[in-house]
């Protein structure tokens, strides 16, 4: 089963008066990494959910907001007098020495950044594993859209194997009529160099062994038939995060059709390298987004 590295989830709930919402984006990337907007009274289970996605969601860019909203009438305002005073010595001191009226300070001072804020409350342990559970159910919304968007890599991806090793059949009975040109091209050789009458059939067949033993690519479509079975076997097991073995086994394949093409010296053979390479390229693609 195949799981894509995108997705989006999301959950709500009311707690406690509260109106709980959380949404959860996954875009692609090689690690678990993971930016959060939290509100304060949050902040300290941060950690928490962080180690509840890291373990839900196990890769990707992974971008969390949460937002709490209070029922009800408006949440009691405080004033944060510290940082106010802070504010004020300043503007004081800077309209005193341009010589501005100080008769707005205070209305000024209250649209500071932090010195009016909502009266954030404490979150009882309660209702932190009522939020955490919301968590958990956006973390596995999130999943089950992965998991849509990886039936369509899998067909797609399995395609592209599948294609791969439809072209690499077509190369048996080319392989034939490639050691014939081999040959005829090694006795014009000679009969160029030493004449048609003195051609020597023990060399020739010397120098056919030497150039078909450094053109044999036997190992190399053995070693590619099993490569593309391994691929077929690890796309169709459970395991849920795949995508690393996945692009180190068509890595493999890669080498191995990349040789034979070296190897081909056939321009029909070459040809089908080319189209292999192509869907090899294309699964490739797809790799990047699978999880």
């Amino acid at each position: 089963m195949l799981y894509s590295m995108t997705g989006f989830g999301r959950a709500d709930a009311t707690i406690d008066r509260r109106q709980v919402v959380v949404e959860i984006k996954a875009l692609n990337g090689k690690q678990f990494e993971m930016a959060t907007k939290l509100p304060p009274i949050l902040r300290n289970y941060e950690f928490d959910i962080r180690s509840i996605l890291n373990n839900t969601l196990m890769r990707g860019t992974i971008d969390l907001t949460v937002n709490i909203k209070q029922e009800g009438a408006s949440k009691p305002m405080v004033v944060n007098t510290d940082l106010a005073l802070f504010y004020y010595q300043g503007m004081k001191q800077i309209s005193q020495q341009i010589g501005l009226p100080q008769d707005n300070i205070i209305s000024t001072l209250m649209r500071m950044p932090e010195v009016v804020a909502p009266d954030q409350d404490a979150l009882s342990a309660e209702d932190w594993e009522k939020v955490r559970e919301v968590v958990v159910r956006a973390a596995n919304d999130l999943m089950e859209h992965r998991r849509h968007e990886g039936e369509v890599l899998y067909k797609d991806i399995h395609s592209r194997v599948a294609n791969i090793e439809a072209l690499l059949a077509k190369v048996v009975p080319l392989e034939a009529e490639r050691t014939e040109r081999v040959r005829a091209r090694l006795n014009q050789w000679l009969e160029d160099i030493v004449g048609k009458q003195k051609i020597d059939e023990n060399r020739l067949e010397q120098e056919m062994i030497y150039y078909l033993e450094r053109m044999d690519f036997s190992e190399e479509k053995t070693r590619l038939t099993q490569h593309c079975q391994y691929f077929h076997d690890t796309v169709d097991n459970k395991d849920v995060a795949i995508g690393r073995k996945l692009n180190f086994i068509i890595q493999e394949m890669g080498r191995e059709i990349n040789t034979l093409g070296a190897k081909a010296n056939h321009a029909e053979i070459q040809q089908i390298v080319i189209n292999m390479k192509d869907e090899l390229e294309k699964a490739k693609e797809q790799i990047l987004n699978i999880l």
